[in-house]
């Protein structure tokens, strides 16, 4: 799959996610398989700019290629400005979210809210990719309601804007999370655009990953909560799209490992107090669906310090090796 001068090493990509993707998780995901992964959300609000937690996110050093960073607005000068700064911090995509369905986002009408101007789509789309000399791509639902389904229209609007990759997420604004996503508009705008089309929505299995390339025939899909605590399902769908078959279950002793390795990069990223807080929810995923482990995220829960957690989780799964535990 290519986006703009850029031949991904699959169409496996880890969907951006705002207080997950962090630059630590990316990394990981990358390094288990995924293609390509998208940055959290960075606000064109120049005022935000110099925050900690802005000024965080648009740190990319050590990411492989293609660093692909989203932003996040409604005004297009603001636009193009931060698509400019985040290119001269490294970025080499550029991603426009027209897709978030958070409230906070839509009440200053960004995010999927500028679903309902197509106008004001189109003003974004040019003015960012005029601004920038990198691939830029976009991310959008199917409409903001099920009664206002325009994803095929702004899909035109975005290829006609210079847009070089586009994923739609199948659901409307108004869905949120709910129900189940479709993927018959997605589908639709695959066979009526020329840009690349990546699938997004309720991509949880090796299996589900297949149907929805096979039914859709995009280009591509991208995984966003199925890769929680999971990000080697990128492996486990490359496997199985290469060979129709499953991979073995990891041991506890090989998630562990994966577990471990996030947390040092968590730690070292964030330093050991914010380090820590932020560890907790991503232990909790990883955790989730095996034995005991209720009591285990409590323990972690309460945990202080670097060397809490990291001996809490040796003992859990040690203690679940024991057992002669698989991973779900």
């Amino acid at each position: 799959m290519r986006i703009g001068s850029y031949q991904l090493t699959n169409n496996l990509l880890l969907a951006p996610m705002a207080g997950v993707t962090d630059l630590p998780f990316r990394r990981l995901c990358r390094s288990l398989g995924a293609g390509m992964a998208v940055s959290e959300m960075v606000s064109s609000d120049s005022t935000l700019w110099g925050n900690p937690k802005t000024m965080r996110r648009l740190i990319l050093e050590g990411e492989p290629a293609p660093i692909t960073v989203q932003i996040l607005g409604a005004d297009p000068k603001k636009m193009a400005a931060a698509a400019q700064v985040n290119v001269d911090h490294g970025a080499q995509i550029i991603d426009i979210n027209m897709g978030c369905p958070a409230k906070k986002v839509c009440r200053v009408n960004a995010g999927s809210a500028l679903l309902k101007d197509e106008p004001l789509v189109q003003q974004i789309l040019e003015a960012v990719s005029q601004a920038v000399d990198v691939p830029v791509t976009l991310k959008i639902r199917t409409g903001w309601d099920p009664k206002q389904r325009n994803g095929l229209t702004i899909a035109h609007i975005a290829e006609q804007s210079g847009i070089q990759a586009l994923t739609i997420h199948g659901r409307t604004r108004e869905c949120g999370f709910s129900g189940e996503a479709e993927f018959e508009t997605i589908r639709q705008i695959k066979q009526a655009v020329h840009i690349p089309v990546i699938a997004n929505g309720d991509i949880c299995t090796p299996e589900k990953a297949k149907a929805v390339l096979d039914y859709t025939k995009a280009d591509g899909i991208m995984i966003g909560r199925a890769a929680q605590g999971r990000p080697w399902i990128f492996n486990e769908i490359s496997h199985f799209l290469k060979t129709g078959e499953n991979l073995q279950p990891l041991s506890p002793s090989q998630i562990s490992t994966i577990l471990l390795k996030h947390l040092e990069q968590l730690y070292s990223f964030y330093g050991e107090h914010q380090g820590i807080r932020i560890a907790r929810k991503h232990i909790a995923w990883y955790s989730k669906t095996l034995p005991s482990s209720a009591a285990f995220r409590k323990q972690i829960n309460n945990s202080r310090s670097t060397t809490e957690q990291l001996t809490l989780i040796g003992e859990f799964f040690a203690q679940w090796a024991e057992t002669g535990g698989i991973a779900a």
